[in-house]
């Protein structure tokens, strides 16, 4: 359950019309809400309100609310421009779903709409003395959470989109995935060492990334089959019609048919890109092509190859410090059967690009040495062959990109420590 809701949740904060219209929802209640104060506001505490300048404040507010929702989103359309030519499309999810940038554009037209409708209501005599009262102090309100909104959000749309802001974006997400993943790796399945040789195979129908595994759901299919289920991907998994999804221990004798066939390939989302919830691979991937588009001619900019090796340390420390959960307590999704994540794997996305693409950079690959070795010393029992083989290629690719032989030998001391 926990794994369908960050997975949904996250797919509609990635959704930018989401929070403009929950916004434009609570202002028109408010506008309404303001009708029930003349009943229910004592006399005694009601202030004479005019009428006339309340009408000119909610003007003033309708005129330039939609000219600042018209610039908010101008620049927010620059910001994820430039994240994408900066450093790489794949960060444009994270940039899309950044909560300041959301709730200005958000509350800049929700307040568009408040004072549209405020003002036609005002107009149509719909307020007495209470729900005059009660729309100045609403229309107050609105203007301070306007302006304390457009405060916030000039200091974050002068670092959204930027390469630094949008590593970091990128390095939460992937240090989240991470987490999750170590915590919870097999999702409440039992652990896959190998898929049945002779079982029922069932196909994918799709082509594209695993983003979503619903075991849950596996494991109410194979109750309801009797039978035992093998996961055959994992997240960030290429799909393609034919390629083996799941397989069953054994043709199920009742309560097989094709109605039960596709519930059992929906439990496996499979969507057009990877997403980073639930994929540690995909943030690594992410910020490696970061460093391998700054370490391009056009850009050559070794120092942010540096800085996303810096990252990936971060990123297997992170692995390794994070334990998994009920490590003891029985699976509760004791039918079905998932398999790890090869170690192996993670170092491949994150150094392999940037050994190819950084061969020729002496300070690039002395790093990249430094950043293997600090892994290295972790004492992660799994993490060191992977270590000891990413060394040994980067220093072969630097052999052939290197001309000065005095770079060469100087890198050889840091593979030699």
């Amino acid at each position: 359950m926990d794994s369908k809701f960050i997975y949904y949740f996250s797919r509609i904060k990635e959704q930018l019309w989401i929070r403009p219209v929950l916004f434009c929802l609570f202002s028109l209640a408010i506008v309404y809400l303001a009708h029930f104060a003349d009943d229910n506001i004592p006399k005694r505490f009601l202030l004479e309100v005019n009428i006339d300048s309340l009408k000119e404040l909610l003007t003033t507010m309708s005129s330039s609310m939609l000219v600042i929702a018209i610039f908010a989103m101008g620049s927010m359309v620059t910001a994820y421009s430039a994240a994408s030519n900066t450093a790489t499309p794949r960060s444009f999810s994270l940039i899309v779903a950044d909560d300041v940038s959301q709730n200005a554009l958000s509350v800049f037209i929700g307040s568009f709409i408040y004072s549209v409708v405020a003002t036609l209501a005002l107009q149509n005599n719909y307020y007495q003395e209470g729900g005059q009262l009660t729309l100045l102090i609403a229309t107050l309100l609105m203007f301070a959470l306007v302006i304390i909104t457009f405060l916030r959000w000039v200091e974050r749309i002068a670092r959204l989109g930027r390469l630094n802001s949008t590593v970091d974006n990128i390095e939460k997400a992937t240090a989240k995935a991470i987490i999750n993943y170590r915590e919870n790796p097999l999702q409440g399945c039992k652990p896959l060492t190998e898929s049945f040789v002779n079982g029922l195979a069932i196909e994918s129908n799709d082509i594209g990334y695993v983003q979503l595994v619903n075991t849950e759901e596996l494991q109410d299919i194979a109750e309801a089959l009797d039978t035992i289920i093998h996961i055959d991907c994992n997240h960030g998994s290429f799909m393609v019609p034919g390629k083996l999804m799941v397989t069953l221990e054994k043709e199920p004798k009742q309560g097989w048919d094709d109605e039960m066939k596709a519930r059992l390939q929906k439990a496996i989302t499979v969507g057009q890109s990877r997403v980073f919830e639930g994929d540690p691979r995909f943030g690594l991937i992410a910020l490696s092509e970061v460093a391998s588009r700054a370490l391009s001619p056009g850009i050559n900019d070794p120092g942010t190859a540096i800085t996303i090796l810096g990252s990936h340390v971060r990123m297997f420390a992170q692995w390794h410090s994070t334990q998994q959960e009920n490590i003891n307590q029985e699976p509760p999704y004791d039918r079905v059967f998932m398999p790890y994540l090869d170690p192996a794997d993670l170092f491949e996305d994150a150094f392999r690009p940037i050994a190819r693409d950084g061969a020729g950079n002496i300070e690039v690959m002395i790093r990249l040495q430094k950043a293997l070795r600090a892994i290295g010393s972790m004492g992660n029992e799994s993490f060191s062959e992977a270590v000891k083989k990413h060394r040994k290629d980067a220093f072969a690719r630097a052999k052939i990109a290197m001309r000065y032989e005095g770079d060469i030998d100087l890198l050889r001391e840091y593979v030699d420590e």
